[in-house]
């Protein structure tokens, strides 16, 4: 066992020994290989620098070399080892370099996630940054004291920011009536370059929700106008760099929301007009189709507003397809917008019945010309500070308060909490509050309603569907006069008088008795105010109530107004007196119009068109009537001046008698003798006669 165990041992011993001298045997050789390696490397890079290759040309042609070159030879040497060392020094530097490089993009990214991790996170003003969440972000305007600091206000600007954005991409047709009390609790003055932005952004990304946001710009436009006019100029602008650009999807989608703006009459119908007249004015396959998509949106506003407008935009449509110039696709498309047309765009209506939210007296509309110099305001969309940020915030405060009716619920709340006698002061505050009306100086509504009615009567085809469109606003008491001025002054600012305003005032006056009341107000008026009116005013107005007198829809005692006499008229006066007379006498004829001046009920009121006090004014009536053409209606009057003299001898007589009794009543002598002398006088005055008559008997028998 023992010598086998050594056995073990010397052979186990003279492996490990066997091993060891092999692995100093590769050590060995791996130094050697690496030495000539390096050996390798180091001449191959002498041979290669271009010091070793002029030194072997050098050898190559000069086996001996003067003294002078060799001193040159030397002066290069020490140059190609300076250029050398150079080299070198470079390449050290480089490496170094990009070790710092490193080094610093470690220190940043450290830096980064240390400031990820603090709390005190500042975000990124620009667009986009780090996301802070929104309970994050609430505690850090918190803990901001200075509420006037731009710090605070750039954090306020970016929560406006994210919450307008967040409010206009979740609205939809059901939630929108939740949506907008919260819009209006944002800062909208301040915000409205993030909410038009934000609105035109979700247009283009959601085409079919358009109606929707046009119906959430309808209604922040009755409360902030400056908010729709700036949405529909950035549109606009967008709709000329689309068309210019030749972006067929984003002038579809634009053309789209000014469609609906115009549906929800912020926008007015003549900016759509103006639309197709430029889209349809050198045709094309994406122009035609554009507008017929157009068209097709809001074709049913346009038929009930503006007729004519529409019927010269088919008539546009009608000539394109006649002219066979585009493709059969758009043809097509024609085709089937003239049988939308036909079956009175039926399925197509002009606002949903969930998104009509807003009353035609309280929308504003706004009006822009696609030729006019267009300012879109993109300095809304980027944040500045405020040097008046605390009572701007203020003020939209209260403005929110008026616009929410929040001041009433608080009210209850305190009046609740408050005891017995707190409860009957809140309710009698209450009161007053209610009782306060709020009195508009500024007149807007009463503008508003003025344009209402000029657009209904312009865009009419005949006066019943004008007076049918009328008779549906809704007319505040004491405002019906203002229909009757608006009449009148749309039919004196057309260039000739048209019968479609006379058939409309007479329409109203049958209707009711107020409107005949208000158009006897507008004669008195009109006429007393004859002399500020041009020419062609004047006769417009002259006929449009010799139409309304013609057709008893006018009381003709409002002629009693007027008094001809030279004194009281003017040339003005007298010019519209002579239109309206012989308008008359077109409508009724010379006879029935006589007929009408000579009613014995009615000579009260004409006393002062045939006056009767003077001589001087008579003879000023007959002739003036007569220079106009009517001299048949002043007979009576030329027979009451022949008889005028005889009349005022009979009207003096009576005096002259009365006089003579008083005289005669003192002596009754001499009475007596005066009557037998004037028997005596009749006596032989008879006598004369008697034989006058026999001597001519005489004769007649000779």
């Amino acid at each position: 066992m023992g010598s086998m165990d050594g056995r073990f041992e010397e052979a186990g011993g003279g492996g490990r020994s066997r091993t060891r001298m092999l692995d100093d045997r590769w050590d060995g050789r791996k130094h050697r290989g690496e030495a000539r390696d390096s050996d390798r490397e180091r001449r191959s890079r002498i041979s290669r620098s271009p010091v070793e290759r002029d030194r072997r040309r050098d050898r190559v042609r000069h086996s001996r070399v003067p003294e002078d070159d060799q001193g040159n030879r030397g002066r290069r040497r020490e140059n190609d080892v300076k250029e050398n060392n150079r080299h070198r020094e470079s390449k050290t530097e480089d490496y170094h370099g990009d070790r710092r490089a490193r080094t610093e993009d470690t220190d940043v990214k450290d830096r980064k996630s240390e400031k990820l991790q603090d709390d005190k996170v500042k975000p990124n003003m620009g667009f986009g940054g780090v996301y802070i969440p929104p309970f994050k972000l609430a505690r850090m305007i918190k803990d901001i004291d200075d509420k006037s600091s731009e710090e605070y206000q750039r954090l306020t600007w970016d929560a406006l920011r994210k919450s307008i954005n967040g409010l206009v991409n979740k609205v939809n047709a059901t939630n929108i009536k939740n949506i907008i009390p919260e819009l209006f609790s944002e800062n909208l003055i301040r915000g409205r370059g993030l909410f038009c932005r934000s609105c035109m952004k979700s247009q283009m990304a959601s085409p079919g929700f358009t109606d929707v946001f046009a119906a959430l710009v309808a209604v922040v436009n009755t409360k902030f106008p400056e908010v729709g006019n700036l949405l529909l100029r950035r549109i606009v602008l967008q709709l000329k760099r689309a068309y210019k650009r030749n972006d067929k999807p984003r002038l579809l989608a634009t053309t789209k929301f000014i469609a609906h703006l115009v549906n929800q009459q912020v926008a007015h119908e003549i900016v759509a007009l103006e639309l197709l007249t430029v889209l349809l004015e050198n045709p094309t396959d994406d122009s035609v189709e554009v507008a017929v998509g157009f068209v097709t949106e809001c074709g049913s506003l346009l038929r009930d507003v503006s007729p004519r407008g529409l019927h010269g935009i088919f008539e546009r449509f009608r000539g394109i397809l006649h002219e066979g110039e585009i493709d059969k696709r758009v043809q097509f498309l024609i085709e089937g917008l003239f049988a939308i047309r036909k079956a009175k765009f039926e399925g197509y209506p002009a606002v949903r019945p969930e998104l009509d939210l807003v009353e035609q007296e309280d929308q504003f509309i706004h009006e822009i010309s696609f030729q006019d110099e267009i300012d879109a305001e993109t300095h809304l969309d980027i944040f500045k500070p405020d040097p008046k940020y605390l009572e701007n915030e203020k003020a939209y405060e209260d403005l929110k308060r008026d616009i929410l009716g929040e001041e009433s619920s608080e009210a209850e709340d305190g009046s609740n909490v408050g005891s017995d006698d707190e409860e009957e002061d809140d309710e009698d505050s209450e009161d007053e509050d209610e009782e306060m009306k709020i009195k508009d100086e500024t007149e807007t509504n009463l503008v508003n309603l003025r344009r209402t009615i000029y657009l209904t009567i312009m865009s009419s085809v005949d006066f019943e569907e004008a007076g049918h469109k009328l008779l549906k606003i809704k007319l505040e008491p004491g405002q019906e006069m203002e229909l009757c001025i608006m009449l009148l002054e749309c039919c004196s600012q057309e260039r000739t008088y048209l019968r479609y305003y006379g058939l409309l005032g007479q329409r109203f006056c049958m209707i009711n008795k107020v409107h005949q009341e208000n158009f006897e107000k507008c004669f008195v008026q009109q006429y007393s105010m004859i002399h500020r009116l041009e020419t062609n005013k004047l006769r417009n107005v002259a006929k449009f109530f010799a139409h309304l007198l013609g057709t008893n829809a006018l009381p003709w005692h409002v002629l009693a107004y007027i008094r001809l006499t030279e004194e009281d008229t003017t040339s003005s006066s007298r010019i519209f007196i002579k239109i309206l007379f012989q308008e008359l006498s077109e409508h009724l004829g010379i006879r029935l119009l006589n007929e009408r001046l000579t009613d014995p009920e009615m000579q009260d009121s004409f006393d002062s068109i045939f006056p009767k006090d003077n001589p001087k004014n008579t003879r000023f009536s007959i002739n003036f009537f007569t220079s106009i053409g009517l001299g048949g209606i002043t007979e009576k009057l030329r027979d009451y001046l022949q008889n005028m003299p005889r009349l005022i001898m009979q009207q003096q007589k009576p005096v002259s008698d009365s006089e003579d009794e008083s005289d005669s009543s003192g002596s009754s002598s001499s009475g007596s003798g005066s009557s037998s002398e004037s028997e005596t006088e009749s006596e032989s005055n008879s006598d004369e006669s008697s034989r006058e008559k026999r001597h001519r008997k005489r004769r007649k028998r000779e």
